[in-house]
């Protein structure tokens, strides 16, 4: 064989790596190869499809919420329906869409391949994942039918011990669906140490796989905190122990103080992997390095260790010593550090970029204010003073949606969008999906800016009425509700009509330097052929594309 010829052997294939096989939609067929896959890829499909739904579902009772709170007086809903329905609102969204959305959705799809991985470490496990994700999500809508629950996402004792609604279920869903989350993140942290291609260094992975494993480790120590002091709740409730009920010798501030350990955790487990997304995305779309890869990639860790440090600031008005609240306050002020090194980080990166106005880029943008706005009310709320002005008003409910859900929200979008042409080999309507991330921004800022004023206003939240001086703000609020709803409908038919009209994509129709591009789109069923050996960083932006592909070797 000649010289000439074994060079053209070795070229990448311009389709990408594994374009010569059956894509992982294609390569099986039939329900149960689905089913029993064992394939990252579609397990990932499996849990879009959930995490989608359950947005849907809690956003339904988020429009019930708004729509009844337009009126000083009774809307539509009863009082002790209001009630079950801010419940539902939070245990759904909290726990069956924005802690599993970018892991188990994203994460599961990309991460191998980033790695230069044929799959997880264990392929099994996670298919388990799934399934208990799926019981938990049985039992949580069974609990739903049954009683409901009408005590708040907190379920703050001694309440929730004697509610009369289906509290021992939502506990038992809850801590199943923790199960879920552990498994998933073992398989994370294990494939991350052990499966990485030659040649990847820890400084040369994406910074995505950096906040997914950040965000394991939290799950991995906080999650069985959680799951504890849920069961010991649900024995409470379901054969009245009374473990924390003052009147038997119990404590109450206890199970805050066990809830707290984790939930506030559980706060950077959202939005840890929405900071992965973000790296990614304003990288790939302003054609530039990180500014400094190491500050974002370290403070990913930092914000993972000192958020163990801070719930007691969720209990400021729980009988706090003067000293433990200094000391928690001081502490949550530390992760704005860590956070604002990120902010700082990445609109850095943006100069001396050839930046691109595409929709995940339109979504990072929308996530830099939102995260910004909501992290500065953060810092004033993790102070103690303020905090007691503020403590059961709308402010902490605009502050958290802020932070958390727009976080969170506009990450999820940001990933969609810009991991759609890898997923399923298509692009989406680029227009389209502009005015929708414009839709989607607009009513997310007119449904929680007016509830800042509410809440300094005195309005306190989980309230059914209010006075008639809180209605225009309310009216406001409720709009951007219906308005922000539409815009993720739209979003989502835009990316549906896509999967079958969409022009064909590329391998990398961004130009991203980041290794999951240097596959087809979609990729093969095993990724790769054999272990990539990777010769440079994944933000190497001073190579042209093709000497990109060329050093990452890959077939």
């Amino acid at each position: 064989m000649s010289q000439a010829t074994i060079d053209a052997d070795s070229r990448p294939n311009p389709l990408g790596v594994g374009a010569d096989h059956p894509d992982y939609l294609r390569a099986d067929s039939g329900l149960r190869s689905w089913l029993l896959t064992k394939d990252h890829k579609r397990i990932a499909l499996m849990f879009y499809v959930g995490v989608i739904l359950f947005l849907g579902l809690g956003g339904v009772f988020a429009l019930v919420l708004r729509t009844e709170l337009l009126t000083p007086e009774q809307t539509f809903i009863d009082a002790n329906t209001y009630n079950q329905m801010f419940t539902l609102h939070g245990i759904t969204m909290v726990w069956l869409f924005m802690i599993p959305a970018v892991p188990t959705v994203f994460g599961n799809f990309v991460l191998p391949i980033m790695l230069g991985a044929k799959d997880l470490a264990f392929p099994r496990i996670n298919l388990a994942s799934f399934y208990i994700y799926v019981l938990s999500a049985i039992i949580l809508l069974g609990a739903m039918l049954a009683g409901g629950a009408d005590t708040g996402w907190t379920f703050y004792v001694p309440y929730s011990t004697t509610s009369p609604t289906a509290v021992t279920w939502m506990g038992i869903g809850i801590f199943v669906n923790g199960i879920s989350s552990i498994m998933t993140s073992v398989n994370f942290i294990v494939t991350t140490h052990t499966m990485r291609a030659k040649g990847l260094s820890w400084h040369r992975m994406p910074l995505f796989v950096w906040a997914t494993y950040a965000t394991s480790i939290i799950i991995l120590f906080a999650t069985p905190v959680l799951g504890m002091s849920l069961v010991l709740l649900a024995l409470d409730h379901a054969f009245g122990l009374s473990l924390f009920n003052p009147r038997y010798g119990g404590d109450p501030v206890l199970f805050q103080h066990l809830f707290w350990f984790y939930s506030h955790p559980a706060v950077y487990i959202m939005i840890l992997p929405s900071f992965g997304v973000i790296s990614e995305v304003v990288c790939s779309f302003s054609h530039n390095q990180p500014a400094s890869y190491r500050a974002i990639a370290y403070s990913s860790l930092g914000i993972a260790f000192i958020g163990f440090f801070t719930w007691g600031h969720h209990m400021f008005v729980a009988g706090l010593s003067e000293f433990d609240a200094g000391v928690f306050g001081a502490l949550s002020m530390f992760v704005a550090i860590f956070s604002a090194i990120k902010v700082f980080t990445w609109v850095a990166t943006l100069r001396g970029g050839s930046i691109s106005f595409a929709t995940p880029m339109l979504y990072f943008l929308w996530f830099l204010f939102l995260f910004v706005f909501g992290g500065m009310t953060g810092v004033a709320v993790a102070t103690q003073s303020l905090d007691v002005h503020w403590h059961d008003t709308y402010f902490v409910v605009a502050h958290f949606h802020f932070i958390m859900v727009g976080g969170t929200l506009t990450s999820f979008l940001a990933a969609a969008h810009y991991w759609f042409p890898k997923m399923f080999g298509r692009l989406y309507d680029e227009r389209v999906g502009l005015l929708t991330s414009v839709a989607v921004f607009i009513g997310f800022v007119f449904t929680f800016l007016p509830q800042f004023l509410l809440g300094n206003g005195g309005m306190p939240r989980r309230y059914f009425t209010y006075p008639e001086r809180y209605q225009w703000l309310n009216v406001l609020s409720t709009g951007g509700a219906w308005l922000l709803g539409a815009g993720l409908l739209l979003a989502l038919g835009n990316l549906l009509l896509a999967l079958k009209w969409g022009k064909r994509a590329g391998p990398n129709p961004w130009g991203s330097r980041s290794f999951e591009w240097i596959t087809a789109s979609p990729p093969s069923k095993h990724n790769f052929e054999e272990t990539p050996d990777i010769e440079r960083s994944a933000y190497d932006y001073t190579l042209s594309e093709e000497v990109a592909r060329e050093r990452a070797k890959a077939r």
